[in-house]
């Protein structure tokens, strides 16, 4: 960890809420918490004054909200953002926000510790200047919110082992578990890192990690194995991209 110490800027306007997160804080000596606002007009003028390395902000606020307070930080300084919130809805909305952690009130140490190890990795990397690491969390999905219920599940896009067109839904295969999103697969792929998911039918896309094995069909048609032996098929309008995708002679 570099000695530089993250300046935070806490933005709720609960006082007990900014208090819960300064208490957490304690145990975290690299962080310097620099000021505390209660409302959106308040964090603009903080921002621009103080210049945080990290905001925990709150979404729901008088007047303008924690996703309107970023719209109106873009193109200036943009410090690092850890949502804490009592309503579990917004996730997906704070994850295309680009946000790193979505904390959910109330909340533990070892949760915040959690949110704290992303902060950090995404710290090292800024102030190792690695500009690529910070492009690419902010131009690919690196979690999606599915719901399941009344809750919302937070899958990291590494997990995922293969997706699946549903209508405008989609069946996302993670861990042997199945998860039915509401996302047509054109626009989720559209947020995906298209390095780590190949389109091998037009219904499907998969997981290159996941691959094991491609064994060739007829009429230019395949089957690609998983590792956990899940089959699909290949089909010859994407045999091309995923021979260069795979390397397949």
């Amino acid at each position: 960890m570099s000695a530089v110490r993250l300046r935070a800027l806490l933005v709720d306007d609960e006082i007990l809420a900014r208090l819960a997160v300064r208490q957490a804080l304690a145990a975290h000596e690299d962080v310097e918490v620099v000021g505390e606002c209660g409302n959106a007009a308040e964090a603009m003028q903080a921002v621009q004054a103080l210049r945080p390395d990290l905001l925990f902000l709150d979404i729901q606020m008088p007047g303008l909200d924690g996703f309107g307070l970023l719209e109106h930080l873009a193109g200036q300084h943009a410090p690092m953002v850890v949502f804490t919130t009592a309503f579990a809805e917004h996730a997906l909305q704070a994850f295309d926000a680009a946000a790193l952690d979505y904390l959910l009130k109330p909340f533990d140490q070892v949760r915040f510790g959690q949110a704290m190890a992303r902060v950090r990795h995404h710290w090292q990397g800024l102030q190792a200047g690695v500009a690529s690491v910070a492009e690419s969390d902010a131009e690919h999905a690196q979690r999606i919110s599915v719901r399941r219920g009344e809750h919302l599940c937070v899958i990291a896009t590494a997990d995922i082992d293969w997706i699946g067109a549903d209508g405008n839904y989609v069946q996302i295969h993670a861990g042997g578990t199945r998860y039915l999103h509401r996302e047509p697969l054109q626009h989720l792929l559209g947020r995906l890192d298209p390095a780590r998911f190949l389109r091998i039918h037009r219904g499907v896309a998969v997981n290159v990690e996941r691959i094991a094995e491609v064994h060739p069909l007829f009429q230019g048609n395949a089957e690609v194995v998983l590792r956990d032996g899940t089959r699909l098929g290949l089909s010859r309008r994407f045999r091309t991209a995923a021979a260069a995708a795979l390397g397949l002679g």
